[in-house]
């Protein structure tokens, strides 16, 4: 019995009605207790009865021998058949559990392939779920925002974009705009009538209202940005005050060299570490030197340049020396509301000696190099990198470049068309502005023809997934 062939290239033309079935490892490869071997498609149902000899009932769990075809042993195994359309491609789908040997899972697959089903390219499944309607285009993203969510906010954001909480703002824009959309063009059939005082009042006061609504979507296109790749979190300070000291407790292991001779760090050093709910990038830099040897002075620009992009800044000052004024350059940023000042080496002081200087206005005492107060330290960037934390009416929205881009398209397209109301332009070009912001706003959730773009997007994705 051999399976449909699958051997041409998966085209969107061929989903959901022609797709062949398709087959992948589901868990990452490598030496692990369990191992998962998904498939999917029409011929699904086939294949289970070939290997186990049944179909088994829909989401039950059923222990098994895989033999390969020529009745060979292969591994005992769990397997669960997903009917269509209640499983996660909206196919039918069977996940075999075997143990985790990469031979064993390597032999599944062969075995499987040998019968027809073509090996599945990155994100196909997912793919197959997005154009079967079991999810929308921003929840399909959020798949691998879960599965790359490097801290405890990040993966509840991604949970709730996987819910549709992106899907449902931007459903309310599209039915916004619908209803405009539908007002104006219940004019254009009737080419000796405009739209009566009335009517452009209240298309005015629906523009803006979406317009507003739309500019509050892309607002939280950087707390997305901090979600995915981590809160910039610059470390800064004069030479030998301890920066490099703070990076690796702050990391727990000897990632910076540390040295009591002035510049030994002359390029920026990026880890990332989790400090409570937030993922960070935690930046050390260059020590600011008022008369910087050549290379040193190009470390120091650096410094400033990256300063400049941060979230948050640890403006490092060694307890010691207090009584000294900072560099001018520092100085401007101890007030800063992003800034929490770090008086380092107090284990070297008495418990009251160090004082604070007046510009101060976040500071926490540590020592990098015993640990005191590190819990401080961090609790205060907890606070800061919460600040930076957007709730909108209760969910948490964080957008990714796609979408800004498509909502800031969006936008322009919006603001023409207030423009042309204003100016009692033709109802026909008024028209044509808000179906091509309705078109941007489709785009997010995947409800226009986009064939390029899903393309890129989805390739993105691991296989399996």
């Amino acid at each position: 019995m051999v399976l449909r062939s699958g051997g041409r290239r998966f085209g969107w033309a061929d989903m959901p009605h022609h797709a062949d079935t398709i087959a992948a490892l589901a868990t990452p490869a490598g030496t692990s207790a369990l191992a998962v071997v998904r498939v999917s498609g029409p011929d699904t149902a086939v294949l289970a009865r070939r290997i186990f000899g049944e179909t088994p009932p829909p989401r039950a769990v059923r222990r098994g021998d895989y033999r390969d075809r020529t009745g060979v042993l292969v591994d005992e195994v769990l397997f669960v058949f997903f009917a269509a359309p209640h499983s996660y491609t909206g196919e039918d789908s069977l996940e075999i559990s075997c143990h985790g040997n990469p031979f064993i899972a390597q032999k599944i697959l062969e075995d499987v392939f040998a019968c027809g089903v073509r090996a599945a390219g990155p994100g196909e499944f997912t793919q197959r779920a997005f154009l079967n309607g079991r999810m929308d285009l921003s929840q399909a993203e959020a798949v691998m925002d879960v599965i790359h969510a490097r801290s405890e906010r990040a993966l509840a954001a991604a949970n709730q974009q996987l819910r549709g909480a992106l899907g449902r703002r931007l459903s309310e824009l599209v039915e916004g705009l619908l209803g405009v959309l539908a007002r104006v063009e219940a004019y254009i059939d009737f080419p000796d009538e405009d739209l009566p005082a009335d009517d452009r009042r209240l298309v005015a006061q629906e523009i803006d209202r979406i317009i507003l609504e739309n500019n509050r979507l892309i607002a939280t296109s950087h707390y997305g940005e901090l979600l995915r790749d981590g809160i910039k979190t610059v470390i800064i300070g004069a030479p030998n005050v301890g920066k490099s000291s703070l990076l690796n407790r702050l990391i727990g292991r000897d990632r910076a060299l540390v040295s009591p001779e002035p510049g030994t760090t002359r390029d920026f050093i990026e880890e990332r570490i989790v400090v409570g709910p937030h993922c960070l990038r935690l930046i050390d830099t260059a020590g600011f030197n008022p008369t910087p040897a050549p290379l040193e002075k190009l470390g120091i620009e650096k410094t400033f340049e990256r300063a400049a992009e941060a979230d948050i800044v640890l403006l490092v000052v060694d307890a010691e020396k207090l009584s000294l004024p900072l560099p001018e350059p520092l100085k401007s940023m101890a007030g800063s509301q992003a800034t929490i000042m770090v008086l380092n080496k107090i284990d070297l002081l008495s418990a009251d000696s160090a004082s604070v200087p007046a510009d101060a206005m976040q500071f926490v005492r540590v020592s990098a190099l015993t640990g005191a107060g590190l819990s401080e330290l961090e609790a205060e960037i907890v606070r800061m990198a919460d600040s930076c934390h957007r709730d909108e009416d209760g969910e948490m929205i964080a957008i990714n470049a796609r979408h800004a881009q498509a909502l800031s398209q969006a936008r322009e397209c919006l603001a023409e068309a207030r423009q042309k109301l204003a100016g009692k332009d033709s109802i026909e070009l008024l028209a044509s502005d808000l179906r091509a912001a309705l078109a941007a706003v489709g785009e997010i959730c995947g409800r226009i023809d986009n064939e390029r773009m899903l393309d890129q997007l989805f390739a993105t994705f691991c296989i399996g997934k």
